[in-house]
């Protein structure tokens, strides 16, 4: 796996990732038939909330973000995007389990939607995410909370067959 690291998202990053969100996406926008130079970047400035989002960066520079933003019943899993460099490299799973080891111990309830056909939606299915519903462009998947075990209600984090691992 690479050498990478996430940061805090500030104001000042909107524009390059932005470009990021435009680069990452055009394949299947195109396939859909609804790329749009434009409304790819327009999309991203106008959902993008910094308080929430993180910047990934490897080998020192940009490679992508991920927000995770709090809602009503769930946490919405928003613009994970990954520079082409920075792809299949084992960044994305990373960074995911990260987050989704996090809204486990928050017992949260994590969503997001994913383009009909992306090949993330794989990535998402394994790590628990399952289909709610879906329309012509988007499928909505849903990932409950996985509970944690340990010796005194989860606060180890140690799992069956895996003593002393977390």
């Amino acid at each position: 796996m690479a050498d990478w690291e996430t940061r805090p998202a500030t104001a000042a990053d909107v524009e390059a990732l932005a470009e990021v969100r435009a680069v990452a996406m055009r394949a299947d926008l195109e396939r859909l038939g609804r790329y749009d130079e434009h409304r790819v970047r327009q999309r991203l400035r106008e959902g993008f909330a910094p308080a929430h989002t993180l910047v990934i960066e490897a080998g020192g520079a940009l490679a992508g973000c991920v927000a995770l933003r709090p809602a009503d019943d769930a946490h919405w899993l928003e613009h994970f995007y990954l520079a082409p460099h920075a792809q299949g490299r084992g960044i994305g799973t990373a960074v995911l389990t990260g987050l989704l080891d996090r809204a486990d111990r928050d017992g949260l309830r994590v969503r997001l939607d994913v383009l009909q056909g992306s090949p993330a939606r794989r990535l998402y299915e394994r790590h628990g995410f399952v289909p709610e519903r879906e329309d012509a462009v988007d499928v909505f998947l849903v990932r409950e909370p996985r509970p944690r075990y340990g010796w005194s209600g989860g606060e180890s984090g140690a799992r069956p067959g895996r003593a002393g691992s977390s």
